[in-house]
C-alpha cells in the first residue's frame, strides 16, 4: 500500500512514515498543510502513486474536513482517512458528514486499521 501522509507536525510525520514503512506501507508522499497537499496533488506527485491520503483534521489554514472535500472534488481521488490526537474527533458531526474512507486516532495508526477502513 502507498500512502500520502498530511499532518502539521513534523515529529508526527517522520514518526508515522518510520512505523508504517516498517510494516511494509510506502509513504509516498507527505504535506505539512492542506495547501501544500493539494499543491502536490496538482503537480501529480502523489496522485497517481497514492491509494490513500492521511489527513490530520487540525491543520493551520485548511483543516482536515476541507482537505478532504477538495480532494473528493478531483477526478478518480484516492480515498482519504481522517487521523486525530483527539479521540472525541470521531463524533464530530463534521467529520461524520465528510466525503472520506473513515476516522482513526493517531495511537491507532497502523497498516491493518487503514486496510480495514479501505474495506
Amino acid at each position: 500500500m502507498r500512502v500520502m501522509l498530511v499532518d502539521d507536525h513534523a515529529a508526527f510525520r517522520h514518526s508515522a512514515s518510520v512505523l508504517l514503512e516498517h510494516e511494509g506501507v510506502r509513504v509516498v508522499a507527505t504535506a505539512e498543510s492542506g495547501e501544500q497537499a493539494l499543491a502536490l496533488l496538482d503537480a501529480g506527485k502523489a496522485t497517481d502513486e497514492a491509494d490513500v491520503i492521511l489527513v490530520d483534521l487540525r491543520l493551520p489554514g485548511m483543516d482536515g474536513v476541507e482537505v478532504s472535500e477538495a480532494i473528493a472534488g478531483r477526478r478518480s481521488p484516492p480515498p482519504v482517512i481522517l487521523i486525530s490526537s483527539h479521540d472525541e474527533a470521531a463524533s464530530d458531526p463534521r467529520v461524520i458528514g465528510a466525503p472520506v474512507r473513515g476516522f482513526l486516532p493517531k495511537r491507532d495508526l497502523t497498516c491493518d486499521a487503514i486496510l480495514a477502513l479501505l474495506g
